[in-house]
């Protein structure tokens, strides 16, 4: 039989069988002996051992098409960030590290903007123009209002989804809002969970539709950009990409050289001064990191 893992805790992987419902299974110890740990995404074989309590082996996981490390999880098909237009202030820093982590793993990202009916138009718009003039898909939200729900979840549909976003955006009420009428067959994970016991520390896959499946990243307040050279930061600004090869110098960092092309552009309003400003600012950190 093959599924998806949906969730993995404590050495038990539940997996989701279309038309099926959700099994129980433990891996196999050849995974263990291979080095190899099954990941929320998977797709995988199990043999079934008991049909009536929905328990079985997993025997198999079959190829993977990406694996992110941060939030650990396989066979991921985009990234949708979600950002407040007002209440709480968006956090472009917070924003930007969330775009290089998702650029660096190479997973497309779509940006929403929910709570638009706390700004003007004129506002609104400025917040979308910052980010679509750098190559990404925005589109705007209101959960209070249940406002571009349909072409969230049009964007989602078909697709396995990491949602992220720091608290107070409304975050929750989306997710809640495009699951609308699904009836999870969640019954299986919570009774052999307890009550409610680890529900935000583990990764887990929501499916909302046939095929398509939401999860949910906690930990977003404290994104650090690690984990590269700071010569390599600026292949995940996607905007600066037009401008590289045009500078004076060669293995310009668009920092302080002159005759740089990115530098020109920004002056020229090419380029976003909010994305430059924190570009510098992560380029320093990585700076200051290799010192220690």
């Amino acid at each position: 039989m093959q599924g998806k893992i949906v969730k993995g805790i404590a050495g038990f992987y539940y997996i989701h069988v279309a038309e099926s419902g959700i099994y129980e299974c433990k891996a196999k110890g050849i995974f263990r002996k291979e080095k190899k740990k099954p990941l929320v995404g998977d797709d995988v074989i199990i043999e079934v051992l008991d049909e009536e309590n929905r328990v079985g082996n997993l025997v198999e996981i079959l190829p993977r098409r990406n694996e992110l490390i941060r939030p650990a999880v396989a066979n991921v098909d985009q990234a949708m960030v979600i950002f407040a237009a007002q209440e709480p202030k968006p956090n472009f820093s917070l924003l930007d590290r969330f775009l290089i982590s998702m650029e660096k793993q190479g997973i497309p990202t779509k940006i929403c903007i929910n709570k638009k009916d706390l700004v003007t138009g004129e506002e609104l718009e400025l917040l979308i123009s910052e980010y679509k003039k750098c190559g990404y898909e925005v589109f705007t939200t209101s959960a209070e209002q249940e406002e571009g729900v349909e072409q969230m979840s049009a964007l989602l549909k078909g697709k396995t989804t990491v949602v992220a976003g720091p608290s107070g955006v409304g975050k929750s009420s989306l997710t809640n809002l495009v699951q609308h009428g699904v009836e999870m067959e969640t019954g299986a994970i919570s009774q052999k969970l307890g009550r409610g016991k680890h529900t935000t520390r583990h990764s887990q896959l929501i499916q909302i539709d046939e095929g398509t499946y939401i999860m949910d990243t906690p930990g977003f307040s404290s994104l650090y950009v690690a984990d590269m050279e700071k010569e390599e930061l600026k292949d995940y600004f996607i905007e600066f990409a037009p401008y590289e090869g045009a500078c004076r110098f060669q293995g310009c960092s668009h920092t302080h050289e002159p005759g740089c092309a990115v530098k020109e552009a920004l002056d020229k309003g090419e380029l976003s001064r909010i994305r430059y400003a924190n570009y510098v600012e992560f380029y320093e950190e990585l700076k200051d990191k290799r010192r220690y």
